[in-house]
């Protein structure tokens, strides 16, 4: 494990580290708070990696799928918590990909009105982006990730050596999130480095922009690159997109949207659609989409980022940055055109 690379989370009292690398979910058991007596591990059937807690443990496993992302399995979790004699001073183990992370970080930050959670993130979307930050939430029938919190991790181990365990479909997914950090600061080729260096660099990026603006007041927005079009895409539920491939969608509909309006040229939009590429994912909008348009327009309207009108995250010559009152004639144009490619 000397390979392993530490990334710190500069939040105060509330800092943590994030270590990188191959092996780090072994470190598991030295980041754990000093006082925690019991571990309550929250994870899910299809997840193939055990960990060592060196502490008294339970294992609670909550459903596969963005089906798990409700009220209900929080409420579930909490039971069995409280079934467990879990206390203040004890720690939630979060070992999985973004469903398992957002949903376990939930249900520490209300249980006992807040107990301590580590992620042991094993999928790649979850390195780089869904462990770390202290988002959690779940969703509701009306959008993603409607209800929740903020609530930092005691520490987030990334270790790369899990990521063999992915399927081809769920390693691709991933890459969706990667190819955003292409756009917010990544350095040049960065899909051409070790797996590591690239989990590595954008645990950076997030570090440092969490760590100017924990609770997405500014600058944090732009960690949503491609997000509004991807939350509608998964909220309208008949597309079959996985989380990372809709956020592909949405950085090349964000990126031809920024063009309209003046912000980039062509050539910029062209390459948004090569980094998307390169990662094997496809910068179209899947079937049907331009006979529902009207339906993602109301679905975009309801994310978290609206300040007035339609708000998206858009490129431009001052770089990424949030933009309030779109016009939907616009939106709605962009939409049209990509159905049509």
């Amino acid at each position: 494990m000397s390979g392993l690379r530490t990334i710190p989370v500069d939040l105060g009292d509330r800092s943590y580290d994030v270590i990188v690398g191959a092996g780090a979910r072994h470190r598991l058991a030295e980041v754990l708070p000093p006082k925690a007596a019991r571990a309550a591990v929250v994870t899910q059937a299809a997840i193939p990696v055990t960990v060592d807690c060196g502490i008294d443990r339970r294992v609670f496993t909550i459903p596969d799928g963005e089906e798990a992302k409700t009220l209900a399995t929080v409420e579930e979790l909490c039971r069995g918590f409280a079934q467990f004699g879990l206390t203040r001073q004890d720690v939630v183990v979060a070992v999985g990909g973004g469903v398992v992370t957002d949903v376990a970080g939930f249900a520490a930050a209300v249980y006992h009105r807040g107990v301590a959670v580590v992620h042991v993130a094993t999928t790649l979307l979850g390195q780089v982006d869904a462990a770390i930050g202290g988002k959690t939430g779940v969703n509701l029938t009306e959008g993603k990730n409607l209800v929740g919190s903020f609530w930092q991790p005691a520490a987030v181990l990334c270790d790369t050596e899990v990521l063999a365990t992915l399927s081809a479909e769920e390693y691709r997914s991933g890459c969706g999130e990667v190819a955003k950090y292409q756009f917010l600061g990544a350095p040049a080729g960065l899909e051409t480095l070790p797996i590591d260096e690239q989990v590595a660099a954008c645990v950076r990026i997030k570090a440092d922009v969490v760590s100017a603006d924990e609770r997405e007041g500014g600058r944090r927005a732009t960690l949503n690159y491609g997000h509004t079009l991807a939350h509608a895409l998964e909220t309208a539920g008949r597309y079959d997109l996985r989380h990372g491939e809709a956020v592909a969608v949405g950085l090349v509909f964000a990126a031809r949207l920024a063009e309209r309006l003046g912000r980039i040229d062509q050539a910029r939009v062209a390459r948004h659609v090569q980094v998307v590429e390169s990662y094997g994912l496809v910068a179209t909008l899947p079937a049907g989409t331009t006979g529902r348009i009207d339906e993602l327009l109301a679905l975009m309207a309801r994310d978290k980022k609206v300040a007035g009108g339609l708000t998206f995250v858009l490129d431009g010559p001052a770089g990424v940055e949030l933009v309030a009152d779109v016009e939907p004639e616009m939106v709605e144009a962009v939409l049209a055109e990509m159905g049509e490619s």
